[in-house]
């Protein structure tokens, strides 16, 4: 095995095939490719894939199909590669599960850039894992804090761990919803916009005269949808995750009943 472990190509088209194949396999990654769905799921499973790359457009299942079965065994960060840009098809492979898209045509050194932010950020705590257990630390509150572990509303986020704890039970987060919360945690109260959390989620690549688009910001939006429905938040009175209109998103106030 390479480096930076094993990655898989599912994708159908030869061409952009061999491409792929040649952009991961320079960045250091053992690689392995499926020109179908259902071969591409079974490559994954059996080779244990850390990085994949999913075309949405595949002659057998499609690709959010192939996510939505991928995602029931294995926590691999997953790039969705999409010949359409139509927002629903980005919010739809959000919603099942993919880490990014890239809208082909598509440069190699973005894609390059793309996995390397990801993998910058392991993933310990995905769906359905179980993560280490938070370590105890007094109560004060999150901006406050300057060690691993922010608290906040009978929430525990520990970065060292990846790991978050709602009232002593274990999230499983995705890396996205897990960077975005820690940013608003991190915050303490301060507005964070959604073009700076585009960037949060994007990594390295997204520097600040980066262009954010819409796109780019609807699917913060979705990523913080998801976050809010894991956490339980009750819109009418968020403990966590407020909205600022028109700006972005902020973490909610104290509340009196709850220890920081």
């Amino acid at each position: 095995m390479n480096d930076l472990g094993v990655a898989v190509v599912i994708e159908d088209d030869a061409d952009m095939r061999n491409l792929l194949e040649a952009v991961l396999g320079q960045a250091g990654f053992e690689v392995h490719s499926a020109a179908d769905g259902r071969q591409g799921v079974e490559i994954v499973r059996e080779h244990q894939a850390n990085v994949v790359t999913l075309d949405v457009g595949l002659p057998d299942i499609d690709g959010f199909e192939v996510l939505r079965r991928i995602r029931n065994f294995s926590d691999a960060y997953v790039v969705m590669l999409t010949g359409r840009t139509e927002e629903p098809d980005v919010l739809m492979a959000l919603h099942a599960g993919a880490d990014d898209y890239i809208a082909k045509p598509f440069r190699p050194r973005e894609l390059r850039a793309r996995v390397a932010a990801m993998m910058r950020r392991p993933r310990y705590n995905a769906e359905g894992a179980q993560p280490p257990a938070a370590p105890a630390t007094s109560a004060v509150p999150a901006a406050q804090q300057d060690t691993a572990v922010l608290r906040h509303n009978g929430l525990d986020l520990n970065r060292k761990t990846r790991s978050v704890l709602l009232r002593g039970e274990a999230l499983g987060l995705t890396r996205s919803e897990f960077d975005l919360l820690h940013e608003l945690l991190r915050g303490g109260g301060a507005v964070c916009t959604k073009a700076d959390l585009v960037r949060v989620v994007r990594g390295d690549y997204y520097e600040e005269n980066t262009y954010i688009s819409e796109s780019d910001e609807r699917a913060v939006e979705v990523h913080i949808g998801n976050l809010r429905r894991k956490l339980r938040e009750d819109p009418q009175s968020p403990r966590w995750l407020q909205t600022v209109r028109g700006v972005g998103y902020r973490l909610a106030p104290s509340k009196p009943d709850e220890s920081n």
